[in-house]
């Protein structure tokens, strides 16, 4: 008989590694396993057991983003994974709504994750939002009189410095993790990364680059500034490598300008989709979306949520001073009134990642074109951008 069941760490890691390792075609050496082990400390693990072994399982991870400046409660669903065996039985399925059920009694209207297949995750609401920018450019192209005022440095591990330009940062996008210590030690500054601080003339921290030069090439792990000057001396930085490097390879988030700041922009540019959110909880979210103030009627959104039909309704938003009123009416009202989307279409508009304009174009959404525009007025344009993995 099959049942979910919370899983020890403390008991149950090599159950849980194994599954990983089969899973996801890797082996542990005992010093990585004891890593992995350390942070799955933030985990919740859950297991689909049948007569009380491990056939399925499913990482939450409790995490924080930005939405339009404002800090949003996560959860990142990870590493899930069924032994051949059970696979196409339903395990997947019960695990991914137990983990919803849990995010919204846990106060997390959002979730996040990295499919293998963007198919499947739509089946249960998850819908593509995030997508990388890559960047293979001959580093000539950034040889040039850049203008700046300041300096850049190299440093060693100084977390505190590149935590305060990486938040100042990641506030201009949408999806971006709120990083504490421990996400900074075990997931951006592991690996051998050179860690270089732009700061301005008076010595204040403005940029900073993670990068390495191997085999002719600088690879950039992240690259994050706060003002345009910093983003100039981190690129004239690149450039000073020229002797050891003859390509630069870097992702970015898709709005990056820097074709616009080269003399020469044609250089490889690749976009590829990358992650995938989900709303979890509707009403929640709403009432907590920081929507622009914007003239016209009350928007009327019909949701359907295929997987969560607690999420299935009507809801009205109404603009007041000074903010946005929101009403779930759960009952359908008349057919032709308001705007009719899936929670998947939502989610693509509500973080940023698609305007409604462009999904009632490609016939995504439906309803009438004035409250369609009205949605738009009072959506905040802001880029989603993604530059961690778990």
């Amino acid at each position: 008989m099959a049942e979910i069941k919370r899983l020890s760490l403390a008991a149950e890691a090599d159950n849980i590694f194994a599954l990983s390792q089969f899973a996801f075609q890797y082996d542990l050496t005992e010093n990585a396993l004891n890593k992995k082990k350390e942070e799955a400390q933030r985990h919740i693990i859950w297991g689909w057991m049948e007569n009380n072994q491990l056939a399925a399982k499913l990482h939450l991870i409790p995490l924080s983003c930005y939405i339009n400046g404002e800090t949003v409660e996560m959860g990142g669903i990870s590493s899930v994974a069924t032994w051949p065996e059970y696979r196409r039985q339903g395990a997947v399925r019960g695990l991914l709504h137990h983990a919803l059920h849990h995010m919204r009694k846990h106060g997390q209207p959002l979730s996040f994750l990295h499919p293998f297949s963007f198919a499947f995750y739509r089946k249960f609401g998850w819908e593509h939002t995030f997508s990388e920018k890559t960047y293979t450019i001959p580093i000539t192209v950034l040889k040039r009189n850049w203008k700046t005022i300041g300096y850049v440095s190299l440093i060693e591990n100084d977390i505190a410095a590149l935590h305060t330009v990486y938040t100042e940062y990641a506030k201009q996008f949408n999806g971006t993790l709120v990083r504490d210590e421990k996400w900074w030690k075990q997931r951006v500054l592991r690996g051998d990364w050179h860690k270089a601080v732009a700061y301005d003339e008076d010595g204040k921290a403005e940029g900073y680059i993670l990068y390495n030069v191997k085999e002719g090439r600088v690879t950039v792990h992240e690259l994050a500034f706060a003002t345009l000057n910093a983003q100039k001396l981190l690129l004239q930085f690149i450039a000073n490598h020229d002797s050891m490097a003859e390509t630069v390879e870097m992702t970015v988030p898709e709005n990056d300008d820097l074709a616009l700041l080269v003399d020469e922009p044609r250089f490889e540019q690749r976009v590829n989709p990358y992650f995938m959110a989900r709303i979890v909880n509707v009403l929640n979210f709403l009432k907590a979306y920081p929507f622009k103030q914007g003239p016209g009627e009350p928007v009327t959104l019909h949701v359907n949520d295929a997987f969560l039909s607690e999420n299935d309704g009507v809801y009205q938003l109404s603009q007041t001073t000074p903010g946005t009123n929101v009403t779930y009416i759960q009952a359908n009202i008349e057919q032709g009134e308001g705007i009719h989307c899936s929670v998947q279409q939502l989610t693509s508009m509500l973080m940023g990642y698609r305007r409604p304009a462009e999904l009632y174009a490609a016939d995504l959404i439906q309803g009438k074109p004035d409250q369609v525009e009205h949605l738009e007025n009072i959506i905040p344009n802001r880029q989603t951008f993604f530059p961690d993995f778990y």
